[in-house]
């Protein structure tokens, strides 16, 4: 059995889509980010680094993971699938994996920090984010105009990338012109395990603006 300790945020997101995509039976438990449960004693023998969302592998020994990134990976290879056995594809899937890790994710969650909860709005900063985010979405946009998933297949990549893009007007961010990017926004959104895993541990309509997440502010939405 898997445990998966998260909360509703892109990150959080990505582990549960994953896991109802590959049908590993698991239990959530919720992270009170607001409480700033994720920075007790207990969490970080989980995650040092006190962030979710993180899973425990119990069938492997009580095996931990945290980051995001690693956790897709592990359960691809864990269950043979969203990845593939082409050492070549894998790259192209890990490529995709990391652009959303090292920039797509930042840069968007920096832009939800200064438009949405700094105390000061710096209209430098803003700018900086949204526009760096947006220009993130337009490689994204080229790429599927080639391909139909970023990878080529549907898999991880797209698991990763989703859950963020998916909430661009939270940040600010509008995909207006991005036709692909559109096209693959409603195929990704159509998935009957993106569904199920988009809802945990909370329904899609009161994530990401609820009353925790406001209280959070800037804490919660570096998750």
């Amino acid at each position: 059995m898997i445990e998966l300790l998260t909360a509703p945020t892109p990150n959080g997101w990505k582990a549960s889509i994953m896991l109802e995509e590959v049908g590993l039976p698991y239990e959530v438990r919720p992270i009170n980010l607001g409480e700033l449960e994720q920075k007790e004693d207990w969490f970080l023998k989980v995650n040092p680094n006190g962030r979710i969302p993180a899973i425990i592998d119990h069938d492997e020994g009580d095996f931990a993971v945290f980051e995001s990134g690693a956790i897709l990976v592990y359960l691809a290879e864990k269950t043979g699938r969203m990845w593939p056995s082409d050492a070549k594809a894998r790259s192209v899937a890990m490529q995709w994996v990391m652009f959303q890790m090292g920039g797509v994710g930042p840069m968007q969650g920096q832009s939800n920090v200064f438009f949405r909860y700094a105390p000061e709005k710096i209209q430098f900063a803003i700018d900086r984010y949204q526009n760096e985010t947006r220009r993130l979405y337009e490689v994204m946009d080229r790429r599927l105009g080639e391909v139909e998933y970023l990878a080529g297949d549907y898999g991880i990549a797209d698991i990763s990338a989703w859950p963020w893009v998916s909430i661009h007007g939270w940040a600010g961010v509008e995909v207006d012109g991005l036709e692909n990017l559109q096209r693959w926004l409603d195929a990704v959104a159509a998935r009957p395990a993106v569904q199920k895993g988009r809802a945990v541990p909370l329904p899609p309509e009161t994530a990401p603006d609820t009353e925790a997440l406001k209280k959070a502010g800037s804490k919660m939405l570096v998750q």
